[in-house]
């Protein structure tokens, strides 16, 4: 016969490894030795023992740990198959249901199969499948569990304790469920299951004496049996329950994990369309004036930023100027900026007043005073003719006008309020003249504070030295001059605020 290649069998294992993986900490691999210890300790100590060299309680003892330690690797076989997750995760089926009491059956009738014959009665694990199955399942799960290894112990195994440990097999189930229920359909964890392992089978020795006779026969074997069992079933219940509380720490970093990219997703989308909101807010032009030279960009630190500008024709001869900035960033701000230049074209279109448009835009952007959104904004409407400029600066940073007949370089006054936070209010216009060769720079706040490696900030005097240095330049390469000073001061560092930069140059 032909050799299997390789591949094909690592491929197998691989995917059995994958089926079957514990979780990454390293306590369940801990867990995993200390049973085959336990397994294989007991099961030597048996054979170099021998039964006529220990005591009966030790023997039955060690007899029923090494099965304890075989249901355990069975049980915990059976835990990472998904109709047992799906349960421990709450979702029930009538197939995961049917599935998990078969198979808890089958381990249930396994504890009665390989106990040990103790005056014609059976010590056993049989218990731990019904109990395992309660506490995880419910009263449904746990009973049918139990009836599967009752029935069993009832009709084909016998004996004078058949019809007490029947009765507490099924039991076992039953009141497994109930606590489940009792317990909110959770877990009822580690310390919760073995005291109640131990009650179990305290109350299993319990029926033994009431129903057995004679009563001195049931004595002889509860005093057999007890401990072995007591013990056996409540190191199983401890180190299943040790499985179980592992799994639903696997299963909640799962659900935390999943939804964090859940929502990681949902972000990523809401920027991709809220970002082609914004691009379509961006103006495609410069408007084309005789005697004025206008560049402008904008640069958002996320994939949508909060900053705009915009050109609006309000006569022949008068352009509006706007420039904002919206403190917060992403989806909120870019909506928020949406609406804001709408609102400011539309405005701006029926009146030629600044203090119009910035009342108006005021009253209906009204922000929460505790939402942490702050819009600023610089409005200004140029008067091409006369070489004027009336504008408000409601919060933004204040704009540099370089004066080239004294070569001085002075801010634009600017009002601290920021809009929408205070209804009625009014705003005051100012106007300057303007003349040949001076230049005015409209700039937000992600442009002075454009860190570098020292967490140092760009600052306002780095930006008016460029002006005061480079006012020769046009308006595009005063930009141009402009980004690359803040790249090279920067050292190409992710800044966290968006970048708005409009100059303007009178010929």
């Amino acid at each position: 016969m032909s050799e299997i290649p390789k591949k094909y069998i690592q491929f197998d294992f691989s995917k059995i490894k994958t089926y079957l993986r514990a979780n990454e900490e390293h306590n369940i691999l801990y867990l995993h030795a200390l049973i085959a210890v336990i397994g294989s300790l007991s099961a030597l100590l048996i054979l170099e023992g021998g039964k006529e060299s220990l005591p009966s309680t030790i023997h039955y003892l060690l007899v029923l740990i090494e099965k304890t330690c075989v249901i355990i690797v069975i049980a915990y076989i059976v835990s990472r198959i998904k109709y047992f997750q799906e349960i421990l995760a709450g979702k029930f089926t009538i197939k995961n249901q049917a599935v998990v009491i078969l198979l808890f059956g089958i381990i249930s009738i396994f504890g009665s199969y390989s106990g040990i014959d103790v005056f014609g009665a059976i010590a056993n694990v049989r218990d731990l499948g019904p109990m395992i199955a309660g506490l995880i399942g419910g009263p449904i799960v746990g009973l049918g569990t139990g009836l599967i290894g009752g029935l069993y112990r009832y009709f084909f195994l016998g004996g004078p304790t058949t019809v007490p440990c029947s009765i507490a097999t099924i039991l076992a189930g039953l009141f497994a469920g109930i606590i489940f229920i009792a317990n909110g359909r959770k877990f009822i964890g580690i310390f919760g299951a073995v005291i109640f392992a131990v009650l179990m089978e305290l109350f299993h020795m319990l029926l033994v004496i009431l129903l057995i006779h004679p009563y001195s026969q049931a004595l002889a074997i509860v005093g057999e049996v007890s401990v072995p069992m007591i013990f056996a079933n409540a190191m199983g219940i401890l180190v299943f329950s040790f499985i179980i509380s592992n799994l639903l720490r696997e299963q909640k970093t799962t659900e935390e994990r999943n939804l964090y990219f859940d929502e990681l997703e949902r972000k990523k989308n809401e920027l991709k369309v809220a970002q082609k909101i914004q691009q379509t807010f961006i103006p495609d032009t410069i408007p084309l004036l005789n005697d004025y030279d206008i560049s402008a960009f904008n640069i958002p630190a996320k994939e949508v930023g909060g900053d705009f500008y915009d050109f609006i024709p309000v006569t022949d001869d008068k352009l509006g100027i706007a420039i904002a900035n919206v403190s917060e960033k992403g989806v909120p701000a870019a909506l928020l900026m949406a609406l804001s230049k709408t609102i400011v074209q539309t405005k701006a279109r029926e009146t030629q007043h600044v203090s119009d448009v910035m009342e108006y835009l005021n009253k209906l952007v009204m922000i929460e005073a505790d939402s942490g959104i702050d819009l600023a904004l610089f409005y200004a409407v140029l008067d091409t003719k006369s070489k004027t400029l009336r504008y408000i600066n409601a919060g933004n940073d204040s704009p540099l006008l370089f004066i080239k007949n004294s070569e001085s370089i002075v801010k634009l006054v600017h009002e601290k309020f920021h809009l929408g936070k205070i209804i009625n209010r009014k705003f005051e216009e100012k106007t300057i003249d303007l003349n040949s060769e001076d230049i005015l720079i409209f700039y937000t706040d992600g442009v002075i504070n454009a860190l570098n490696e020292e967490k140092e900030p760009f600052g306002i005097e780095r930006l008016k030295s460029i002006l005061r240095e480079n006012y020769s330049l046009s308006s595009e390469d005063m930009i141009l001059k402009i980004k690359q000073e803040i790249s090279f001061f920067s050292k190409g560092k992710f800044q966290i605020d968006d970048m708005t930069l409009v100059v303007l140059k009178v010929k």
